[in-house]
């Protein structure tokens, strides 16, 4: 029991010292002060800067609540240690839920920790996850059909949720390319570590001979902002173009030209959706897939250094593979950028990426 207790005050002095540092105390004033703002008579006028307010607000106490919530859990079970220490007659089921919420608090102080790193301009936005068949032929499209259940799985495991934009299966098997919208608190921050080249290494099921084969996958990952900049798209500068989706869908989705197009022209960008069956819906989820390119776009001409917006300090290009997996011999997959490993390759597939991202964000904030 004298473990725990050292151990919980280790823990409460690394939470005091983030806590400084992230000068969450701060927050409370401006809690107050926003709160003040809000009940001004003409506080609604301004319709914008309102719901401006109200998002900084929300998401201030939220932070707040959060941070305040830990401190008390901390301190409580520091009381209850020191009452089972002057207890003599406390039974060992009682020294385990003890030990069981010490691990609890030590989970929870970890992902506030790995929070407290999502300090970047658009960490908070939700997330454009698009995923691309590059050389591989069959396997590369099975390899993004393989990042896609992924990428699925992460959201079901961190409580995000997703939508599919768009599909293009390939002709034999698999994905060639796929776009998902993914929405929740820091989708991006998170996410921003996945935008880069991903390799996969394996000997195909494909292939008669069960060869070796080496594929790849594109992974890019776009903030999605269009609440807070804005976008202007001239109709001289956008060629629409309507089709038919392709693969299966049932239910008239492949019988009616539902799927849509867009180009740029000026920036030579094209975008297409084709998930939904109202051609409507899918032309409005590719204006904002365009307008989140075209920020993206200006943001990285704005500042060529900056590599919040990538998620990486190397462009997202052939060669420069930031992650490879291995599923032959030993298997293994491997981050090139943090040279983080994880040999359980099954677990990683099936969304258990987390480790993965928190080491790009140490390694990227230092």
């Amino acid at each position: 029991m004298n473990n725990i207790k050292e151990n919980l005050r280790v823990l409460y002095d690394k939470f005091l010292v983030l806590k400084a540092a992230l000068k969450i105390d701060s927050l409370e004033n401006k809690e107050k002060k926003l709160k003040a703002e809000m009940l001004a008579s003409d506080f609604w006028q301004n319709q914008e800067r309102a719901v401006t307010i109200s998002r900084r607000l929300e998401k201030i106490s939220q932070t707040n609540k959060t941070w305040q919530n830990l401190e008390e859990e901390i301190l409580e079970l520091q009381a209850l240690l020191d009452l089972e220490e002057k207890d003599e007659t406390s039974d060992k089921n009682w020294n385990e839920e003890l030990v069981s919420k010490y691990e609890a608090l030590e989970r929870a102080f970890s992902s506030l920790e790995l929070a407290s790193l999502l300090s970047g301009p658009n960490d908070n936005s939700n997330a454009i996850l698009a995923i691309h068949a590059g050389v591989g032929g069959v396997d590369a499209q099975d390899f993004v059909q393989m990042l896609e259940r992924m990428y699925i799985r992460f959201c079901e495991r961190e409580g995000f949720t997703w939508q599919l934009l768009d599909k293009n299966y390939g002709n034999e098997a698999g994905i060639k390319s796929v776009t998902i919208e993914i929405t929740g608190a820091f989708a991006y921050g998170y996410l921003k570590s996945e935008n880069g080249v991903h390799r996969l290494l394996r000997n195909s099921p494909f292939n008669a001979d069960n060869l070796r084969q080496t594929s790849f996958a594109l992974v890019e990952v776009i903030p999605e902002r269009e609440d807070e900049v804005k976008i202007e798209l001239r109709e001289e500068d956008l060629r629409i173009d309507v089709f038919r989706s392709s693969g299966p869908g049932g239910q008239s989705v492949n019988t009616t030209d539902s799927a849509v197009r867009l180009t740029h022209i000026p920036s030579g960008l094209v975008v297409s959706c084709q998930s939904e069956r109202s051609q409507h819906q899918n032309k409005e989820n590719a204006f904002k897939i365009l307008k989140a390119k075209l920020l993206k776009q200006k943001e990285l001409e704005r500042a060529e250094e900056r590599a919040d917006l990538k998620g990486g300090i190397k462009q997202a290009e052939w060669g420069r593979q930031i992650r490879s997996y291995f599923l032959y011999g030993n298997k293994l997959v491997k981050d090139h950028r943090t040279n983080f490993e994880e040999s359980n390759v099954e677990a990683v597939l099936d969304g258990d990426i987390m480790p993965f991202i928190a080491a790009y964000l140490r390694y990227f904030k230092e």
